[in-house]
């Protein structure tokens, strides 16, 4: 017998996953609305025409395109079938695609639903994105996305905003974290600076994959774009400085960024940002990294990346400010900024550090024992009531032996089992007993709702 397999960079997930999964959006999502971020949804599949264009070449070749349904074939000529024409012919059967981030799905529905936004407009989506990347350790072609964006503001305060959610989300997880920004105005300045302004995309691009593949590999990729030996051993010792302080590195690069008006703006725009931030205010590390580029064209200002420290895994947040993303759907004029967690990842580095709470397991906080028809009857009363005072309860559904029972209980995490025996019955009794230590206690059967919900709060309170 076969047996049945999912498409390489996707995963299953069981209850335990499940579980911990719901407790990164859970303390996501809290932030995201502390914060007043209001929740939308767009999706799985946008028009083609929404997505393509909007993530750099690289970005199209890593989209999903989805075949039309019918005929897709219709009365295209045999010609077009040959691979020279490949990306030709997607374009003529295949009209929509699985998106590939939340951003620019987020911009559509701003431009559909202008008319019923209030601006600036604070939302959070939490969502699967796809990717048709190599599936490898962290990076996987199914995963989720958990955003938050404000459009229709230009304010720094913005931000300043995000990145206190980045500080508070992985403060609430237990993970230490530094927090990257850049501006991408500061980065048109550095190619300005090296003589090549109009090889901007070419230039972030290449330094945005630095850490991946290391200064050698950045610089071949460069020179076969056309730089000079010269521009690069200026902009390698650009990317070396890594030990000053973010002041010296504002310092340094206004004075390096002189004769470039943009890069002049955009130091400006990274200037004001620090200086919101009080000595202290944050619990991790906000640094200024000149190598931070964010590959993606649609970025215009500040952008934000997010490293988990004592960890191997890529970022595991990131984004930016984008001016003109609504523009390409017919808006212009409104400016967004906004920030993405990548979840999946989070997953991998909570495990990795062990640092999901124990409780997350307890899906149920008391099993009643099942003795047959009698004790049935006698507990389903109770299991009711429980459920009405919010309290999970579950009765074994077979009556089977006590210690198959226990074992079942025991593999759930289940911290209580009560037990209702001839005995206890005969003297209208419910023994509960805590798994963890072994203490068990007989009550009384009319009590016995109101005691475990105070045995329930006192255990919690000492926890």
């Amino acid at each position: 017998m076969t047996i049945p397999s999912i498409p390489k960079g996707t995963r299953d997930f069981g209850p335990t996953e499940v579980a911990r999964r719901n407790y990164i959006f859970n303390t996501i999502r809290q932030v995201f609305e502390c914060h007043g971020f209001q929740p939308i949804e767009t999706p799985a599949m946008e028009n083609l025409s929404t997505l393509l264009g909007k993530y750099g070449d690289e970005g199209d070749k890593l989209l999903f395109k989805i075949l039309n349904s019918g005929d897709f074939i219709g009365d295209l000529p045999a010609s077009s079938f040959i691979s020279a024409n490949a990306s030709l012919l997607s374009t003529k059967i295949c009209e929509k695609g699985l998106r590939y981030d939340l951003t620019v799905p987020f911009a559509r529905y701003v431009v559909q639903h202008r008319n019923e936004i209030v601006f600036p407009f604070r939302r959070y989506q939490i969502q699967p994105v796809w990717r048709a990347d190599r599936p490898q350790k962290g990076r996987y072609r199914e995963f989720y996305q958990c955003d938050a964006d404000v459009i229709g503001s230009t304010s720094l305060l913005n931000e300043y905003e995000l990145i206190q959610i980045f500080d508070e989300v992985f403060q609430k997880l237990q993970i230490n974290v530094r927090i990257k920004i850049n501006n991408r105005k500061i980065l048109a300045g550095m190619a300005e600076i090296l003589g090549y302004p109009d090889k901007l995309v070419a230039i972030t691009t290449a330094i945005d994959k630095i850490e991946k593949i290391g200064f050698d590999r950045v610089k071949e990729e460069l020179i076969a774009a056309g730089l000079s030996e010269e521009a690069l051993s200026k902009l390698q010792q650009l990317l070396q400085m890594t030990r000053q302080s973010n002041a010296e590195k504002v310092e340094f690069m206004r004075e390096w960024l002189a004769g470039s008006a943009i890069g002049n703006t955009g130091i400006d725009e990274l200037e004001t940002l620090l200086q919101f931030f009080q000595p202290g205010e944050l619990q991790n590390v906000l640094e200024f990294d000149l190598s931070l580029a964010r590959g993606l064209n649609y970025y215009t200002g500040t952008i934000f990346e997010v490293k988990a420290l004592n960890v191997e895994v890529g970022s595991i947040a990131g984004g930016g400010r984008y001016d003109n993303l609504t523009g390409i759907f017919g808006l212009e004029g409104v400016s967004g900024v906004g920030i993405s967690f990548g979840a999946d990842r989070i997953y991998d580095v909570l495990l990795q550090l062990n640092k999901f709470p124990q409780k997350l397991l307890e899906t149920t906080c008391v099993m009643f024992v099942n003795f047959g028809l009698a004790t049935v009857q006698y507990l389903l009363p109770i299991i009711k009531q429980l459920r009405q005072q919010g309290v999970s309860a579950e009765l074994y559904p077979e009556e089977a032996k006590i210690k198959k029972q226990f074992s079942y209980a025991n593999a759930r995490n289940i911290p209580y089992v009560a037990i209702a025996g001839d005995e206890e019955m005969a003297k209208n009794q419910i023994m509960i007993k805590h798994m963890a230590s072994g203490n068990q206690q007989a009550v009384d059967k009319k009590e016995f709702v109101g005691h475990f919900i105070s045995l329930l709060q006192s255990s919690r309170s000492v926890e």
